[in-house]
């Protein structure tokens, strides 16, 4: 490894591979790290009883002999985890999609991919009570994935053109909600509130299990969103100078398209419709790790699980004994801040 000025160079023995490493953006991303992992101590700390890093700690490492493992263990570690998942999931596919469509106001949340979810989830929790809860995930995932699907056959014309995408995921996005409402208006009052719930976006009540499914989305989708950073990078040229460097653009554009909508679905098939974290983690991490995608996407993946995990813990401490939902807060500072991109780029 050779150092520069302004980043380091890093080389196999034979220059099989070498890549450079900014300065800033590695400093960016070990920030954003280090803010992370304090917030997810102090979330482990707080709650209705407050428990100390030790205590904390005794429960992780020594369950056997902690007073304090179901608080741990069974109430507050699994959706502290599942937090960090969906934060980092989302917040992971809203940078994929800002860079695929060219435009910072693109999230999943408002192109339609969540909607989608939502369609198959409200539909589930209506007519689907006599099948068990388990059911939600998966349908929560195949709604997104049909809904994203529709959206890139309306939009292709021999090939998919970025504003084009856009417009048609605004447009089904529109039409989605209009059949959630339909729905919703049509169900029972005790299915509606559950239907409220899930759409709000909430962490309570999560288990191991829930953990554990989400898990292989995540573990799986993150690297292989890392391995097509060059060519997502390249798409973020036009169509033209992008096949001029050699990329197969709608074959990438499908591969990272499906990343997102995985990332985003399965996120939102866990812990309900939580906006805006697609929106806001890119320009938080933006800020911090600076234009470098590969650090733009660590960087992501960290704001959102941050947003996230302060979102669940204000919602569980500050309102005691009641436990609210993680997507009012969320929505609280990112429809603002969605006002403020707007008037930005208002002309």
């Amino acid at each position: 490894m050779t150092s520069q000025r302004s980043h380091w160079i890093v080389r196999s023995r034979h220059e099989r591979l070498a890549f450079a490493l900014h300065r800033s953006t590695v400093i960016g991303c070990l920030i954003s790290l280090a803010v992370l992992l304090l917030l997810f101590g102090i979330y482990l700390c707080l709650g209705s009883s407050y428990l100390s890093p030790a205590d904390v700690a005794g429960a992780i490492w020594q369950p056997d002999t902690s007073e304090h493992r179901f608080v741990v263990q069974t109430l507050r570690l699994p959706r502290a985890l599942l937090a960090l998942m969906v934060g980092a999931g989302l917040g992971v596919s809203g940078a994929i999609l800002q860079r695929l469509v060219r435009n910072p106001l693109a999230s999943p949340d408002i192109v339609g991919v969540t909607d989608g979810a939502a369609v198959a989830a409200v539909l589930f929790l209506a007519w689907g009570t006599a099948l068990s809860l388990d059911w939600l995930p998966p349908l929560a995932i195949a709604g997104a994935l049909l809904s994203s699907g529709l959206i890139y056959a309306l939009a292709w014309r021999g090939g998919v053109l970025p504003i084009r995408l856009v417009l048609v995921g605004i447009a089904l996005a529109a039409a989605l909600k209009a059949i959630t409402t339909l729905v919703l208006v049509m169900s029972p009052l005790s299915t509606t509130v559950r239907a409220y719930v899930w759409l709000t976006g909430s962490l309570y009540g999560a288990q191991w299990q829930d953990v554990w499914g989400l898990l292989p989305w995540t573990a799986i989708l993150l690297p292989a969103t890392w391995l097509l950073a060059r060519p997502l990078s390249v798409l973020t040229l036009t169509d033209s100078q992008a096949v001029g460097l050699g990329l197969a653009v709608n074959r990438y554009r499908l591969l990272l398209l499906l990343c997102s909508v995985g990332l985003a679905g399965s996120a939102v098939a866990f812990a309900g419709g939580i906006g805006f974290v697609g929106l806001l983690a890119p320009h938080l991490a933006r800020g911090l790790t600076g234009r470098t995608l590969n650090g733009q996407l660590f960087g992501s993946a960290c704001t959102g699980a941050a947003l996230v995990l302060v979102a669940d813990l204000i919602g569980r401490t500050l309102f005691l004994p009641q436990d609210l939902p993680a997507g009012i807060f969320v929505s609280a500072v990112g429809a603002p801040f969605f006002i403020y991109l707007l008037y930005r780029r208002r002309h």
